[in-house]
């Protein structure tokens, strides 16, 4: 493994007070903690994050790697505010934060007495973070969402699968993830407003919104087309309407995975014809039944059939080479182990080992290089790992009232 990664301290001296849970805000805070800022996550003394729990790997291993993927280079501290003096705790961190985050069922941050109109008197400057399902004013508001519920909702699963048959929810989490960035993005902007007004920001997102958000583009082609129609599920093909070729292509071996992607750009009509060049086709350069867009959009299904009989000659990484080397776009469909295992990431430090008390693991880590390197990934923390570390350098604390409180039950061990 290449130490191809740095310690970033582009939000050194940022204080974040994290209640959220599972991933949509896990997303969003942990966004900053990779920036520098120090993340502390206020948790039940008993169980913790629920996301703690989902998939754990063995009984002598609670923390499940889902909640270790989305909690790197974060603290933990427990806390229970079930009681007064719990709540009173986290009031007393708010005061030296900069930013409060939250994603609990609506409702519950109210109930416990930690709303954004409490915690902005305590700190005016307070950037108060709020994910929710759902907006407030939808009719929905007051409904659970997780995110494949937001996905429904917010249209990504009605423009994703094949044309005539069933919604099909994307693999990755963009009801989740998605909104947790964009999150992350608006707390970066309130906190650059703070420094020259001092004032704080309430910040609310609804993951549909977010979800409606990322298909926005589908929005526009159906708007522009004036048709006053859904969009449609298009497959594998551009929501942009690009002329064919368009879509993946079986490659040899034959397995689950072997496809390759082709892309030609309506912007760019030199792609075809590097295209024919590179598969040996260049008695079909010139060919009025490729002349146009349209034309070549009528003759899809002869389209597909050269390409295929030339992807299926190769693998899937010897078409992306040979066809990107020609100047037209094209991406092998990669799994998730093969990206895993592919060595090019770790010496970019795009893969990292978490050195983590659980043992180590290799796992993504904040893709933006910073002058060539990513972030260092730090280890999630165990339950409750910093708690004597946060009371006592936040609200200098002596070891004699971290004790007392834990005595009483309302920090954990």
């Amino acid at each position: 493994m290449a130490d191809n990664f740095a310690a970033l301290n582009c939000l050194k001296g940022v204080r974040v007070v994290d209640l959220t849970q599972f991933e949509a805000g896990p997303t969003c805070t942990e966004a900053l903690a990779w920036l520098g800022a120090e993340v502390v996550k206020i948790e039940n003394p008993k169980s913790g994050d629920p996301g703690r729990r989902i998939a754990a790997s063995t009984p002598n291993n609670p923390d499940s790697f889902y909640f270790k993927i989305l909690n790197a280079n974060k603290k933990s501290a427990t806390v229970d505010l079930k009681t007064k003096e719990g709540v009173r705790l986290v009031k007393e961190l708010v005061k030296k934060a900069d930013v409060f985050a939250e994603n609990l069922a609506p409702g519950t941050i109210e109930r416990l007495g930690l709303g954004y109109d409490v915690l902005k008197e305590i700190n005016p400057g307070i950037i108060y973070c709020q994910v929710k399902g759902f907006g407030e004013g939808s009719p929905y508001e007051k409904s659970l969402a997780f995110d494949m519920i937001a996905q429904a909702s917010g249209g990504t699963m009605s423009v994703t699968g094949e044309p005539g048959r069933q919604p099909c929810k994307p693999g990755a989490t963009i009801g989740d993830t998605g909104t947790g960035m964009l999150m992350a993005i608006s707390v970066l902007g309130a906190l650059y407003e703070k420094k020259a007004t001092g004032r704080g920001r309430r910040l609310q997102l609804a993951m549909q919104d977010a979800c409606m958000h990322y298909i926005r583009t589908s929005f526009a082609v159906m708007n522009q087309q004036g048709n006053k129609q859904a969009a449609p599920r298009m497959g594998a093909q551009s929501t942009s309407g690009a002329p064919a070729p368009c879509g993946i292509y079986p490659c040899k071996p034959g397995g689950y995975n072997d496809y390759v992607y082709i892309f030609c750009s309506r912007a760019n009509p030199e792609h075809w014809d590097r295209l024919l060049k590179v598969i040996g086709r260049d008695e079909l350069i010139g060919d009025p039944r490729f002349a146009t867009n349209d034309e070549r959009n009528k003759n899809e299904g002869f389209i597909n059939e050269i390409l295929t009989e030339w992807t299926r000659n190769h693998t899937k990484e010897e078409a992306m080479q040979i066809i990107g080397a020609a100047g037209v776009p094209a991406g092998a469909v990669h799994d998730t182990l093969e990206l895993q295992n592919d060595p090019s990431f770790e010496k970019r430090g795009i893969m990292q080992v978490m050195k983590h008390p659980d043992g180590d693991w290799k796992c993504e880590a904040w893709p933006v290089r910073f002058d060539g390197k990513p972030p260092e990934l730090k280890p999630s923390p165990k339950l409750g790992q910093h708690t004597d570390e946060v009371f006592t350098q936040w609200l200098k604390m002596s070891n004699g009232d971290i004790e007392a409180l834990r005595s009483e039950k309302i920090i954990g061990n």
